[in-house]
């Protein structure tokens, strides 16, 4: 993979925001006065549908670009899961759930038996060093492009591209492609995709799945009117540009059970040239909605890592969605640790600090300084810049 895919707008799709810990929790005595009391903290344990959680400091998606050729998951991916282990629980970079939509080149997929092989050993290396492993189901949606699916044209709810962005394919930089406008018969097809990954997801060993809904990509395109201008069922109102979302999660939870589905949510994020009318409004509807499917979790990215759209979305996530919380993006260990006494989330995902940081929960529990990360890596291939950091334990 070229360097330039390394962009700082790239950087925020998969969850790579710096987390903001380093220097932050570097006293002992510090750390002794957040973590060390009885009240509910980010060491407490957390019952997350159907698991129980050792800790709330959970590993966000990160895309590495690792994948083979055929979007097989490597065993030095088996070897990078399973030394960040120590999380409460892992959620696996996003993965293709049928072949013909990649939008990264060399993301996994769950569609093959080569690739439900290769991720089997991943969840195993990760369950044998203690760990528990949620693997991410997507479609790229619009943000796919001809050069990495050899030829086909991307689909979206409506035939509008992202503008101002680029896309990194083996002929280099290119602009996103015109994506052709699904239609309304096409949708189940799609939704049996995120069905039939879930479980394939469950056969390879994974504890439960997260469906994406973010960031842009096919199931956002839906939800957000800035990308949704059909007419018909799936556009329009809310009502009818969630349904396509409904739909999936009724279809992945009937799949694998409810307790075992968690679903992710960027109402603010302007990526992928993504914006709503009213975001907060869609989510407040959107996190009461979500009650009626029974799920393990609502994961939340609280920002637009652009800062073209803000309001607060936490707190109309916390009073309409009934069950558990993740946030995400841009927390430090002191603020996460806020929001979990506080009750304002449940627990919080960690980007590049588990990145660069395998054991991060240790270094968050003795205020311990944190490795760096080496951005030229985060895209390449290799074990430099991936499994190569260093533990607290041999600094």
């Amino acid at each position: 993979m070229e360097s330039g895919i390394l962009g700082v707008e790239i950087l925020f799709c998969f969850g790579l925001i710096t987390d903001r810990l380093v220097g932050t929790i570097n006293r002992q005595d510090q750390t002794n006065h957040i973590f060390g009391g009885s009240m509910t903290d980010l060491f407490s344990p957390l019952q997350l549908g159907s698991l129980m959680l050792d800790n709330r400091i959970l590993m966000a998606p990160l895309t590495r670009c690792r994948a083979e050729e055929e979007h097989v998951p490597t065993p030095l991916m088996a070897e990078y899961y399973a030394q960040r282990a120590s999380a409460g629980l892992i959620i696996a970079e996003a993965t293709m759930i049928m072949p013909g939509n990649s939008a990264f080149w060399h993301e996994p997929g769950i569609y093959s038996s080569a690739q439900i092989a290769g991720w089997s050993e991943v969840t195993k290396a990760v369950h044998q060093a203690g760990g528990k492993i949620a693997l991410q189901i997507w479609h790229g949606g619009r943000a796919c492009h001809p050069d990495l699916n050899n030829g086909a044209v991307p689909v979206a709810p409506s035939a509008i591209a992202i503008a101002g962005e680029e896309v990194h394919t083996p002929k280099g930089k290119q602009t996103y492609t015109t994506p052709r406008a699904l239609a309304d018969d096409e949708i189940p097809g799609i939704v049996e995709g995120f069905a039939q990954a879930a479980r394939n997801a469950r056969l390879a060993g994974f504890d439960m799945v997260e469906v994406h809904a973010a960031n842009g990509y096919l199931l956002d395109e839906f939800l957000r009117d800035g990308a949704n201008h059909r007419q018909g069922p799936y556009g329009g109102d809310r009502e009818n540009r969630a349904r396509f979302l409904f739909e999936v999660l009724a279809a992945v939870s009937q799949a694998i059970g409810a307790d075992r589905v968690g679903v992710r949510l960027s109402p603010l994020n302007s990526y992928n040239d993504m914006r709503d009318s009213d975001p907060v409004g869609l989510l407040s509807w959107l996190a009461g909605r979500l009650n009626d499917f029974g799920l393990a979790y609502l994961h939340l990215m609280r920002a637009d890592f652009y800062g073209r759209q803000t309001g607060d979305v936490l707190a109309p996530a916390r009073k309409h969605f009934q069950g558990p919380l993740i946030v995400n993006m841009g927390y430090s260990a002191e603020e996460a640790q806020a929001a979990v006494f506080s009750g304002q989330a449940d627990a919080v995902a960690f980007g590049t600090a588990f990145l660069a940081n395998p054991d991060l929960p240790a270094r968050i529990r003795k205020g311990a300084a944190l490795n760096s990360p080496d951005v030229t890596t985060f895209y390449t291939s290799g074990a430099q810049g991936y499994t190569d950091y260093p533990l607290l334990e041999d600094q």
